[in-house]
This record gives structure tokens, sequence and C-alpha cells, in this order.
């Protein structure tokens, strides 16, 4: 019997919520947050999936989806502008959670298109921390990341969408 070598490992993802999000609709379609959870246990041996998402009151039902999905969320209060627009960066916690778990995993998961977390990015490679960098749109993200030294690490979430897109569950015959 040959065991599976991902499901040895120990690896963290850690999740830019609104970056997947935004990337992955620009691309036309929605991810199926718990078909990316198992993709990420068995694609990359990822055994915690930390989601970093800014709390909007009345999304309680998409939280709890996500966490039976096997997330474990991380929120961030968000502030509503004048305009209507909502803002919770939540870029500085993904940071500090990605240090607190350092010891904890084999190596990180990152999944953003923000070059916002290129020091992070960088960090982990030095450390030989660094698992992959996922990124969602391959055509749309930040220049920092597509620095050289982080080439063999990228890949990119444009080709998963046959695996990963939410399809609505269409009613049986008898319309149930």
């Amino acid at each position: 019997m040959k065991l599976d070598m991902k499901q040895k490992e120990n690896n963290y993802a850690f999740i830019d919520s609104q970056n997947v999000n935004l990337s992955v609709q620009e691309l036309g379609w929605k991810l199926d947050f718990s078909r990316f959870r198992v993709y990420l246990k068995e694609k990359y041996g990822v055994t915690m999936a930390f989601l970093f998402v800014g709390y909007i009151e009345g999304n309680n039902d998409l939280y709890i989806h996500l966490q039976e999905a096997g997330f474990i969320c991380i929120f961030k209060p968000t502030l509503k502008y004048k305009d209507g627009t909502t803002k919770g960066n939540c870029d500085a916690e993904m940071v500090l959670h990605a240090m607190i778990e350092l010891g904890n995993y084999d190596k990180a998961v990152i999944i953003t298109g923000d070059g916002d977390f290129y020091c992070l990015v960088k960090y982990l490679l030095g450390e030989k921390k660094l698992k992959a960098l996922l990124v969602p749109n391959q055509f749309k993200f930040s220049g920092l990341l597509k620095m050289k030294e982080f080439g063999p690490y990228l890949r990119y979430m444009n080709d998963l969408q046959p695996k990963l897109e939410y399809l609505k569950k269409r009613p049986h015959k008898d319309e149930t």
C-alpha cells in the first residue's frame, strides 16, 4: 500500500479572501469554497486553511458555511464609507498570523495576487517555508509577486474553473 506524501505534510494556507473573490469574479466565475478547501488539502497537503475576511453584519450564514467547509475565518472589522463602499483590509492580520503560526506548519501556501504580501512571501522563501504562491488571476496581479525568485512557486487559479467553480444546484425534476 502506497501512502500519499501529501497526507504526511502539515502545510497551512493563508488566504486573502477579498483578493481571491474579486479576481475570480473578474474571470467570470464564482469560487466554490467547499471544493477549494478539498483542493488545498489534496494538492498542497493543507491541514489548516486561514481565510482572512472583513466582517459584515448579516453575512453570518456565509461565515458558518466557510467554517463548515473547513476554513478558519479570521475576521477584521469593516468600515462603511459615505459613498456606500465597505472596507475591511486584512493584510496585516494575514502577515501576522503567518508569522504567529510559523513554527506549527511545514510550509505555507499564500493565496493572493496583492503585492502587499511581497515581504511575507520573500521571508517565507528565505526560511524555506514557502510551498506555493497561488495567484487567483494570472493576468492581473502585482508585479512584486512576479519576481524571478518566486517563479518556481507561482501557481494560478485561472485553469481551476472546471474543478472549483460554484455551480448552483438545479432543482430535481419534481421541482424540489
